[in-house]
């Protein structure tokens, strides 16, 4: 199934039922007074995170969800039936939007979590709540409140701890196959990778994570090009990032360490905060190159970063490397979670 990661839909709460305005009528009791009920209140519409739901498709098909009604309120103090919630379930990692504002209303990252999207109305008061020593006959009521009706924008985020980024070509999708059960597409042209692939990369007994592949960035990415933009935001919840450069690239064509430079650039327009994330620098198809090459490709690709941080030699389609690299990722991944979480 093509993954999908956006969707919209429109949630409208049940409105609560009106107060009803009725008087005692018995035998022997002429005079029995006000006994009208308060009206039910409205359903409220819930989005509840849930294990197993992997992509947002079930909105492609339905767009409008509405909760029930609140009953209407009857004579001898009868309060009318309040209308059912309804949940609705959506994977875990969802963002939801309000459409109209672009306000966030919340993030579903865990199975339980809950949010309330669209409360609903409030029961309208019966007659009985007006009675008064000096009003004992009131006539008056109350209507319900409706209920609350909004269009909401979800996106769903990939739950990795790593992220792949890079040029088309790069062998992302290699690598990911090389170290895990993942099988994206893999072919000699650009974009093969469509939509965002996830692989559980094993280490060794009760120690794996799992990484993210997305689409290639091209130039001009942050302002829409190519089809990466729209999965970086798979890659904000990543604990870590592996920045994939080609270096055996054909001569007269593009240069390793314009490459690298240009996906840092494009990684800095779309989102600060996620060009801030750490980040390690993977060169991989090594074994195309003759001796020597690699280490001269490496020092021309750093110098052109300004690179500090862990560089990798790797072959993702020999393996070479690779086995070091995801071991020294879980290494990492394993700090990251014994660090004190940021106040």
């Amino acid at each position: 199934m093509k993954f999908v990661d956006e969707a919209n839909c429109r949630v409208q709460a049940g409105n609560g039922g009106n107060g009803c305005v009725s008087f005692r009528r018995e035998k022997n009791i002429p005079l029995g007074g006000p006994d009208g009920g308060d009206g039910g209140d409205g359903g409220s519409i819930w989005l509840v995170a849930q294990e197993g739901i992997n992509t947002l498709a079930d909105f492609r098909v339905n767009r409008r969800y509405r909760a029930e009604h609140g009953q209407q309120g009857s004579g001898a103090q009868c309060s009318g039936k309040g209308g059912e919630d309804l949940e609705i379930p959506v994977p875990c990692g969802t963002r939801v939007f309000a459409e109209e504002t672009q306000e966030l209303l919340g993030d579903l990252t865990r199975a339980g979590d809950r949010l309330l999207v669209a409360a609903g109305g409030r029961g309208g008061k019966g007659n009985t709540r007006f009675k008064s020593s000096v009003n004992r006959a009131p006539r008056r009521s109350t209507p319900g409140t409706p209920g609350e009706a909004r269009t909401l924008k979800l996106e769903l985020t990939l739950l990795a701890d790593v992220g792949l980024l890079g040029k088309p070509n790069a062998g992302k999708s290699t690598l990911i196959r090389a170290v895990s059960a993942a099988r994206p597409k893999v072919a000699d042209y650009p974009f093969t990778t469509l939509h965002p692939n996830l692989g559980v990369v094993y280490v060794g007994p009760l120690r794996s994570f799992v990484m993210a592949d997305i689409p290639g960035l091209i130039e001009g990415a942050a302002e829409g090009a190519g089809l990466g933009v729209r999965f970086l935001k798979h890659l904000e919840r990543t604990r870590l990032l592996l920045h994939i450069v080609d270096v055996a690239t054909a001569p007269g064509t593009t240069v390793p360490a314009e490459d690298a430079v240009e996906i840092v650039g494009e990684l800095e327009r779309f989102s600060p905060e996620l060009a801030g994330k750490e980040r390690w620098l993977v060169l991989n198809k090594v074994d195309l190159l003759e001796s020597g090459e690699a280490e001269a490709q490496e020092r021309e690709v750093t110098a052109a970063l300004g690179w500090t941080g862990p560089v990798y030699r790797v072959s993702a389609m020999n393996g070479e490397g690779t086995t070091r690299l995801m071991g020294d990722v879980m290494n990492r991944l394993e700090e990251i979670l014994r660090e004190p979480a940021p106040e």
